[in-house]
């Protein structure tokens, strides 16, 4: 007499179905680690060119600040005795459309930037449409 009650499934069934679970596990942990080192990748990015962005504004600051005070007392000066409160008001609004100047560049800069985590985010959303798709 046979003690099973129903049909077994035979067991090269059962291998090749945890096989595909296990190729299909590794397929996702792959796409998931491509992705993460894409995100990393971006971030690093980021810091650098934020570093930079950084380093350059101090250092022309710096030079700017430097520049600004010799021209300054050089020019206040040489007109001290006849037009000191003329070239000073004068100074000062040049320094003003210089430093207007600068804050729009640094703007510029800012805004040409490219959206954070766009190549992660285009990646994820391209695998979504692939998994949604039979």
């Amino acid at each position: 007499m046979d003690d099973q009650t129903g049909p077994s499934p035979s067991p090269g069934v059962s291998r090749g179905l945890f096989a595909s679970l296990r190729q299909l596990l590794a397929t996702f942990v792959a796409i998931a680690h491509t992705r993460i080192e894409l995100l990393g990748a971006e971030v690093e990015e980021q810091v650098a060119r934020l570093a930079a962005m950084l380093l350059w504004a101090i250092v022309a600051l710096f030079l700017a600040f430097t520049t600004i005070v010799l021209i300054s007392v050089a020019v206040l000066a040489v007109f001290w005795d006849t037009h000191r409160i003329l070239v000073a008001l004068v100074l000062a609004g040049l320094f003003a459309v210089a430093a207007l100047l600068a804050w729009w560049q640094v703007r510029a800069m800012a805004r040409s930037r490219p959206p954070l985590f766009q190549a992660t985010l285009n990646e994820l959303a391209r695998d979504r449409d692939r998994a949604a798709d039979p």
